[in-house]
């Protein structure tokens, strides 16, 4: 094993806590000192590649391979350089790659990098020599063997790595194996349970079954969102079931609403006789009780039994979402409506018939428009 000089392992130490300016500084003094180190060479190449200088890299890469044409890590980073370089790519890449799996078979990463080169590769190929525009999955299985073996091996001599999984996950959903790619999510989050992607896909899919209430599906965003706070596509899809909590508040208010027409009558049915007005103190107090048992059961209870996460988040898509506050606005001015039929001593049908259809109908139609926002 190659002897690190004291400069290029602090310089490492550096890259590791992603202080790439103090360890490409590091490293010009000691290139400048030693011309020759090729380590000092990958190590400011990584530096100028994790700062978004890939043709710097590219540079760094080529003064190594010079000194040292069989050095694995500079052909790793010399290829990784090319896929990053515009007007080069992956297609450049892969011979770098090939070479590099042939100095040292035995590390994972190059299989890896390399079935990942070799499959988008074999894909671009495919595409121009058939001229279609859009691959299929059996096309993609089928141009996509080298790669999968490729990946195998990758697997097998790491079979802890999240990248060896991640281009595994990739082969094997392009090609329209979703029994394999779910397994490979799940091997992922036993790896990096926090890992954004498969932590996103995998609660996309249990959010997504059959019979998951908008309740459930939110709780299980929030926990997502935990594991993985920057997230933004858990953020937008527990945005989306905590709206479709809110739009059910709507349901109880026009339910509460219907029990008020349906307490004065408001409708004349054939064969019935419409109770008197005005209705008794007792009559109009008693609406009370199922309109507070409707809230307290549909909405209070079912709210406080939610992840902390989603209540949070229902104060802050209030804050944030027009649409939200609508959804409230709608379910106050329909309970409103409600209470204004249920507790006014009405000695008239005319008037409560007319606050009713204010309460119903634009409520109702909202309803019927914003469905799509619960998709």
């Amino acid at each position: 094993m190659t002897t690190l000089h004291p400069a290029v392992e602090q310089a490492q130490a550096l890259i590791d806590l992603e202080r790439y300016e103090q360890a490409q500084a590091l490293l010009g003094r000691r290139l400048a000192e030693d011309p020759g180190d090729v380590r000092a060479w990958v190590k400011i190449g990584y530096c100028h590649l994790n700062t978004e200088q890939p043709q710097q890299a590219l540079e760094a890469a080529d003064e190594a391979l010079e000194l040292a044409p069989e050095d694995y890590g500079a052909l790793i980073l010399r290829a990784r350089a090319l896929c990053d370089t515009p007007g080069r790519g992956w297609l450049e890449a892969e011979p770098v790659l090939r070479e590099a799996v042939r100095v040292d078979p035995h590390h994972w990463f190059g299989y890896a990098l390399l079935a990942d080169a070799v499959w988008r590769v074999s894909l671009v190929r495919y595409a121009k020599a058939t001229g279609a525009t859009k691959v299929s999955a059996r096309e993609v299985d089928s141009v996509s063997r080298e790669a999968a073996d490729l990946i195998m091996e990758a697997l097998r001599l790491g079979p802890e790595e999240v990248y060896a999984h991640e281009v595994a996950w990739r082969i094997a959903s392009y090609s329209g194996n979703e029994t394999v790619a779910d397994q490979l999510e799940r091997a992922i989050l036993q790896i990096n349970p926090n890992h954004p992607e498969a932590l996103a896909r995998q609660t996309r899919k249990a959010a997504g079954a059959q019979g998951v209430t908008a309740s459930e599906a939110a709780d299980l965003y929030a926990d997502a969102l935990a594991a993985a706070p920057d997230s933004a596509s858990m953020q937008r899809e527990l945005d989306r079931a905590t709206y479709r909590l809110l739009r059910g508040t709507r349901w109880l208010a026009l339910l509460c609403l219907t029990l008020a027409g349906t307490m004065l009558d408001l409708f004349a049915v054939a064969g019935e006789v419409q109770r008197d007005l005005p209705l008794s103190l007792g009559q109009r107090l008693w609406f009370l009780v199922p309109m507070t048992a409707i809230w307290i059961f549909g909405a209070l209870l079912r709210y406080r039994r939610r992840r902390a996460g989603v209540r949070l988040n229902v104060l802050s898509l209030i804050r944030r979402g027009l649409w939200a506050r609508v959804t409230l606005a709608q379910g106050a001015w329909a309970m409103l409506c409600a209470l204004l039929i249920a507790e006014i001593p009405w000695t008239d049908r005319s008037v409560p018939q007319v606050i009713f259809w204010a309460g119903l109908v634009p409520t109702f139609a909202t309803i019927w428009f914003d469905r799509k926002m619960t998709r």
